[in-house]
């Protein structure tokens, strides 16, 4: 195991490298970052300072270092992006930036980050791209993109990330050989997690009494239709209705929806009709707020018991074992349970960051830099992979530790 090592930290965000690799034993000699906002959180909680845009230093004026960590901006490859990968010449590219850099300093191991679709993305050209370009440098890497999840490490939360690992021929080693644990997510269990704060949560984060009413209203529809598996959303504005779609000539996918709502409805048609004149036909309902995606099969008896989320697509309701993946969330995600959303601490805490870091005092910008994070446990994880490959030459620094995770 590397030990007393130095690293740098590069699109460093709010420093999810930096947490990671100073558990190992290692100190940062450089950082840089663009956002004004992630530098001040970074500076705020390790003492440094990393306003430098990476475009803009020789890699000479880099200090030598033994671990080169990266979690390269990944909304030129993200499905929630433009997907325009490489082409994407003011994020795209900035990989380049990384490979100037071993280039120089033939830095011994690296540790990149990004999301899962990076290995799909262009069919699959992006990641022979990385993968050649690292090769060509002398560096092993696996053959095979390495995907892990913070839940396969017993962190509640599904959050597909790709991890690509790599150590300098110089070092001695012919082949990565690297274990990734197979979890059963849903052997997890995250209401019940210490990830959730139970006393002292700030009344701002629960919910209003119109999403209460909201929510009372679809928990008493789940409860009352015969239907307890659904594999389609339920549109309540479709119930009742018998106007000839076909005439729209609509896409294949909402003509099936359509069809799905109307014989649900038919199905239960006494029930939800009471329902409708109950809750005033959805009157007071925005018109997502009509949309209902029950997620949990029959793991859940009520929306309270489940974790949810105002979506743009509906209400989604998902099993409480783990937590949706954390993005730069915009709707966050509510405790059934707690009657109330996520708050940055919980956030935090997913993204395996201790209790004494210090989070941006504006909500909006704490969720995005946690939903932009790398997770902690996950780089802790992979790094010790890494860092203890059993070709490596013994020398003296380095030492056999295991991980507690």
């Amino acid at each position: 195991m590397l030990k007393n090592f130095k690293f740098i930290d590069l699109f460093s965000g709010i420093g999810g490298f930096h947490q990671a690799m100073q558990n190992l034993g290692g100190t940062c000699v450089f950082a840089s970052e663009i956002d004004k906002f992630a530098i001040e959180t970074y500076k705020e909680n390790y003492g440094m300072n990393p306003d430098i845009n990476i475009r803009d230093i020789k890699e000479e004026n880099i200090p030598k270092h033994d671990v080169l960590c990266a979690g390269f901006p990944c909304q030129a490859f993200s499905k929630a992006g433009h997907q325009k990968g490489f082409a994407d010449e003011t994020r795209g590219t900035l990989f380049f930036e990384i490979l100037r850099i071993l280039k120089f300093h033939k830095t011994p191991y690296f540790i990149l980050e990004n999301v899962r679709n990076l290995t799909a993305h262009d069919n699959g050209n992006t990641w022979n791209v990385i993968k050649n370009s690292l090769k060509e440098l002398d560096y092993v890497i696996t053959e095979e993109p390495l995907i892990i999840s913070p839940h396969q490490l017993g962190i509640p939360q599904i959050r597909e990330r790709v991890v690509i690992l790599g150590i300098h021929k110089s070092m001695g080693v012919k082949n990565l050989n690297i274990t990734i644990p197979q979890v059963d997510k849903n052997n997890l269990d995250f209401i019940n997690s210490s990830i959730i704060e139970h006393s002292d949560v700030d009344p701002k984060y629960h919910i209003s009494e119109h999403e209460e009413m909201v929510l009372n209203c679809w928990d008493e529809f789940i409860k009352g239709i015969k239907e307890k598996v659904i594999g389609f959303p339920i549109w309540a504005f479709e119930f009742n209705k018998n106007y000839d779609y076909k005439s729209l000539k609509l896409p294949k996918w909402k003509e099936n929806f359509i069809i799905k709502n109307r014989q649900l409805y038919e199905n239960n048609k006494q029930f939800i009709d009471k329902w409708l004149t109950k809750w005033n036909n959805l009157q007071d309902f925005t018109p997502t707020e009509q949309k209902f995606e029950w997620q949990c099969g029959t793991s859940c008896s009520s929306v309270w018991e489940a974790l949810l989320q105002f979506r743009p697509s509906g209400i989604r309701v998902k099993r409480p074992s783990v937590f949706p993946a954390l993005v730069a969330m915009v709707q966050i995600p509510i405790i059934g349970k707690e009657k109330r959303r996520l708050t940055p601490r919980e956030a935090a805490r997913l993204q395996s960051f201790p209790d004494s870091f210090k989070f941006n005092s504006n909500d909006k910008q704490a969720y995005k830099q946690f939903g932009n994070a790398v997770n902690v446990k996950v780089i802790e994880y992979m790094a010790t992979q890494l860092f203890k490959q059993p070709d490596l030459p013994q020398k003296e620094t380095f030492i056999q530790i295991p991980l507690a995770i």
